[in-house]
């Protein structure tokens, strides 16, 4: 039983009964454990959450700072970062939800140590829209509200997105992308 075994079986289960509900013994169950065994690998339900968050951070980074770093038009990129964002989402969903949906659980000190990482993966996407806004390519008067409005929009994707549906998750991306590049009006 390793560390990632339990922060795997942890986020299923925190995704299915959400932080509040789930117990460590919960957690412990999921992984075959007994609950005192459970914490000779993590010492609380905050750790935890904390080290999925950590982890999901940093999945959903390296999956768009390769894209942000190469020489294309900044339209190019932040239409492949939609994509890639998207597509992790999709391939690693409960971990997702519990970024997107559990982070107000955490305790003041694990929430200073998670705000750091949040911004600079947010950072990542206001660069590329300030890159296209210097290009001329992109006219945005707000990037930080531009992108906080794409983030939403691609966030509450998980709430309804299924790989049974009728759109795959790359013709979603699309659909957002051409929503956000071109709007509503004719």
């Amino acid at each position: 039983m390793t560390r990632e075994d339990i922060l795997d079986a942890a986020a299923q289960v925190i995704r299915q009964k959400g932080f509040h509900g789930a117990s460590m013994s919960d957690i412990a169950e999921a992984v075959n454990l007994q609950k005192a065994s459970l914490y000779h690998h993590v010492s609380s339900k905050q750790e935890i959450l904390l080290a999925l968050l950590e982890r999901a951070l940093g999945m959903l980074t390296e999956h768009i700072a390769g894209i942000a770093s190469q020489s294309i038009p900044a339209d190019e990129k932040l239409r492949q970062m939609i994509r890639a964002y998207l597509s992790a989402l999709a391939e690693n969903s409960d971990l997702s939800s519990v970024l997107l949906f559990e982070h107000r659980s955490l305790d003041k000190k694990s929430h200073a140590r998670h705000i750091p990482q949040r911004d600079n993966f947010e950072a990542i996407w206001r660069a590329v829209v300030n890159e296209g806004i210097r290009a001329k390519i992109f006219d945005c008067p707000d990037a930080g509200m531009a992108i906080r409005a794409l983030m939403g929009i691609m966030n509450w994707t998980l709430t309804w997105y299924s790989p049974e549906g009728g759109k795959s998750i790359e013709k979603i991306a699309d659909g957002y992308a051409d929503l956000f590049f071109h709007g509503l009006l004719k």
